[in-house]
């Protein structure tokens, strides 16, 4: 319930009544006028007062969280403590002296002042809020809280502090005390509970989506047991609607979101690339030592010349000085062919125009299988476009795959069973 608070300076209550009224305005409208004069007033004071007092906390606190050494005062600038509580003094002001503007208009006055409450319950769960990501964010960095789910005691204490809010701003409206109000809500917990059950799962799931920032609109995602594989175009208490490549719309319990896993390819489409990760499976029967002639016949290749001088040089000063005998390959240090094709692979990537040249970019032997061994190629496409990202990396296996004859390896296939044509009769 809230009660009519004592006036103050209820001198200027009526400062623009007497000249209205003075110059021929009805009373009804002097008295409109004024509360209305009186109004832009307090609002004009109110947004300077918020104006400067948000910019002297904000300046202060940069300034001495660049003086100190930890870093926690710097997560309360980042996480916008100090915007939120200068927030206080205008709304303080505005409760003190909304009485003395609609002194003549007391449901408004009373609409009005449930109206700051409100929001003043909404500033502290803002204020709440911030401080809590800054503590966050602060144990985060402590060495022995690293491993700690940090973020689930702190949206645990979020959700409180919710409920406690949405309870009290609704005793507010309805006129109700919050005692009371929350022991008939908790009476009826259980009905309400069985009746909206689906959407109260979605709404719970809404917050956890919305808190940890899992789903976005436009967001890119795979669902594999909804069959989904496309952009998110809506999230609501129940659904969330994805658009599939293929235009056809997949919906999705909302709450499916946090008791499934699913893949988002957000940070993908926000990076400087995206992967290319395929491999080419060599038969392991081709795998051989090279010979000098193999040597000097793969020196023709632009890419491999500096790197095979190089490596034959340190190869023969090893074996020399170390003595090998050489009559068997097997002996000292060789090149295979598998070895110079993986630097050839290495070193063509590395030169594509489609690579990103500042990510990872690898080729790699897997364990060997039962077909071959997979020669894999690690790269990021520098065009991150569905379309463009596919291009590249045929662009890239299409030689590669004709590149596998020049090294005398041999690419694993299934055997071809199928009957050869019947050469045609002249």
């Amino acid at each position: 319930m809230i009660f009519q608070k004592e006036l103050i300076f209820p001198e200027i209550a009526h400062v623009l009544y007497d000249y209205f009224i003075s110059i021929g305005f009805s009373e009804t409208a002097a008295k409109y006028f004024n509360m209305l004069g009186l109004l832009l007033a307090m609002l004009l004071i109110i947004s300077i007062l918020d104006f400067i007092i948000r910019k002297i906390l904000i300046q202060a606190f940069t300034a001495f969280a660049k003086k100190t050494t930890t870093t926690f005062d710097d997560y309360l600038v980042i996480n916008k403590v100090p915007r939120n509580v200068a927030h206080i003094v205008p709304l303080f002001i505005a409760l003190e002296f909304m009485p003395t503007v609609l002194i003549d208009y007391k449901y408004a006055d009373s609409i009005a002042e449930k109206g700051l409450h409100v929001f003043s319950i909404i500033l502290t769960l803002w204020i709440v809020r911030s401080l809590l990501n800054t503590l966050k964010s602060y144990f985060k960095t402590l060495p022995h809280l690293r491993d700690k789910p940090i973020d689930s005691y702190i949206q645990v204490f979020m959700i409180f502090a919710w409920i406690i809010g949405v309870a009290s701003a609704l005793a507010i409206v309805t006129g109700f005390e919050f005692i009371k109000f929350i022991t008939t809500l908790g009476a009826a917990s259980a009905v309400i509970i069985l009746i909206f059950k689906d959407t109260i799962l979605g709404f719970v799931a809404s917050i956890q989506v919305s808190i940890n920032d899992m789903v976005r609109i436009g967001d890119w995602i795979t669902f594999e047991k909804y069959g989904a594989d496309g952009d998110v175009t809506e999230i609501n208490l129940a659904t969330v609607k994805v658009r599939n490549f293929d235009y056809t719309t997949t919906t999705i319990p909302t709450y499916a979101l946090i008791s499934d896993s699913f893949k988002n390819w957000r940070s993908m489409v926000n990076s400087d690339g995206r992967r290319i990760k395929r491999a080419l499976i060599i038969k392991q029967k081709s795998i051989k030592y090279l010979t000098k002639e193999d040597i000097e016949r793969l020196k023709g290749i632009g890419l491999l010349t500096a790197y095979l001088e190089k490596r034959e040089n340190d190869i023969d000063t090893y074996n020399t000085s170390n003595n090998i005998n050489k009559e068997l390959a097997i002996n000292g240090r060789n090149l295979t062919n598998i070895g110079v094709f993986r630097k050839y692979v290495e070193s063509y990537v590395a030169s594509h125009s489609g690579i990103n040249k500042n990510m990872m970019l690898m080729a790699r032997h897997l364990a060997p299988t039962s077909q071959g061994i997979p020669l894999e190629v690690y790269a990021f496409s520098s065009d991150r476009r569905w379309e463009n990202y596919e291009y590249i990396m045929a662009d890239i296996f299409d030689h590669l795959l004709a590149a596998v004859p020049y090294f005398e390896l041999e690419l694993f296939e299934l055997p071809d069973n199928s009957v050869p044509p019947m050469p045609m009769s002249s």
